[in-house]
């Protein structure tokens, strides 16, 4: 009886911290407040089962401090939940350079320097997930031949009439229109990509002709953005 005469005083106390606006106090609206109590109450629930037989009070006294203990990482992680998932995502840009750390509103994506010193990138063309490299230097979006395969493209089909400089010297390629590039959430359509022959390329590159469509991209020390 006891503790449901407390947990009474603690809704009444919960529903005057709604109508004052008391969450603004740890960075939290008043609809953000509401939210939080039914988890508050269902906490406060479970600990009654905890009080709810005899106890010694140094053991109530712990009990209470571990549950004081709860409700203030869950109101101190909600009210720091973007800048928390801001770390997790630098965190994941070491761990997988390649992947993209995307920003809270979709407008950025940033990448971290591979250890052989490139921008390796995870991009998706035509929906299927490829590594490409960061070139400025290539005019174009340029798939290897492998690649090209991989997202459903008839190699076998091709011309291959364009001279281009590739890392193993002069090759040939085919000019092709990608109906569509993605980036973290930077999503582009209809670009021009040139599809190397068999052994000419490594690993594709992700050229000027996507790179151009950006409101910009920049690298500074070990971190490349682009923003949309």
């Amino acid at each position: 009886m006891l503790f449901i005469g407390i947990a009474l005083l603690i809704a009444v106390g919960l529903a005057l911290v709604i109508t004052v606006d008391a969450g603004s106090l740890v960075g939290l609206s008043q609809e953000q407040t509401g939210q939080i109590i039914p988890l508050l109450l269902i906490l406060i629930l479970v600990a009654g089962g905890a009080f709810s037989r005899r106890i010694k009070l140094s053991e109530m006294i712990t009990n209470i401090l571990l549950w004081v203990g709860v409700f203030a990482v869950i109101i101190i992680g909600y009210s720091y939940r973007f800048e928390i998932s801001s770390i997790a995502n630098r965190v994941m840009g070491e761990v997988s350079p390649q992947s993209a750390n995307v920003s809270s509103d979709g407008s950025s994506a940033s990448f971290r320097r591979s250890r052989n010193g490139s921008f390796l990138l995870n991009v998706r063309v035509e929906n299927v997930k490829l590594k490409m490299i960061f070139d400025t230097g290539a005019s174009v979006v340029v798939l290897s031949h492998e690649d090209a395969k991989s997202i459903g493209i008839k190699v076998n089909n091709l011309t291959y009439d364009v001279r281009v400089q590739t890392a193993n010297g002069i090759s040939m390629a085919s000019t092709v229109v990608l109906n569509d590039i993605a980036v973290g959430d930077i999503e582009r359509q209809n670009i021009k990509a040139f599809i190397a022959k068999e052994d000419a390329l490594n690993t594709s590159l992700l050229g000027m002709s996507f790179l151009q469509t950006l409101s910009s991209y920049s690298v500074t020390g070990d971190k490349l953005e682009f923003v949309n």
